[in-house]
């Protein structure tokens, strides 16, 4: 009889132990987890859409012309994919983060509410940075170069290996790789593209 009543204690306080457990786990961890699994979820989908659907314009004949354009194309749609890709990881973790802090108490409205006030510090604080991605888009836009194109830019001539919204890199001939910012990128020569 004593043996039971131990039995049925001891159950009774892993029963409760578990209750207690659950009770804190299906509140703000169980919320930041779902948070961090659909971040995960719509990165790789929209990864994944954006991808295909790059690929799919890469391939369909929009320009028609010799080989060249074509091929322009389809560095061109690359180059517009990475960027998607970036932007789109960036809005998703941002929106994310902000969930996430919510879920440890921080109240968001202040926030939120002082955004266009950091806006416009950020904006007189970063004009750089906003600088290089306007120039950036211009750039992708006007089609002036993309991933793969030979110029020389600045003091550098070399190989396009990768485009983005604020930085370009170029690989020069001796194998080092360079990071220009697009804001001071004035002039480019671009020996891939024909007249």
């Amino acid at each position: 009889m004593m043996r039971a009543n131990v039995h049925l204690a001891a159950a009774s306080g892993v029963a409760d132990t578990a209750q207690k457990f659950w009770d804190w786990f299906s509140g703000p961890p169980l919320h930041i987890l779902v948070i961090i699994a659909i971040a995960i979820t719509g990165q790789r989908i929209g990864n994944r859409a954006i991808t295909k659907t790059m690929n799919r314009l890469s391939s369909v004949d929009l320009v028609r012309g010799p080989g060249n354009i074509a091929a322009r194309q389809k560095e061109r749609a690359r180059t517009t994919g990475t960027v998607l890709t970036s932007t789109l990881n960036a809005v998703i973790w941002v929106i994310s983060l902000g969930m996430i802090l919510g879920e440890f108490g921080l109240n968001l409205g202040p926030l939120i509410a002082s955004a266009g006030v950091i806006g416009v510090a950020l904006g007189l604080g970063a004009q750089t940075i906003v600088r290089d991605v306007l120039s950036g888009l211009f750039m992708l836009i006007e089609d002036q170069y993309g991933v793969g194109d030979k110029i020389e830019v600045l003091d550098i001539s070399g190989t396009v290996e990768r485009v983005g919204l604020r930085i370009t890199t170029v690989r020069d001939v001796q194998g080092t790789l360079w990071y220009l910012r697009n804001g001071e990128i004035l002039k480019v020569g671009n020996r891939s593209q024909s007249g």
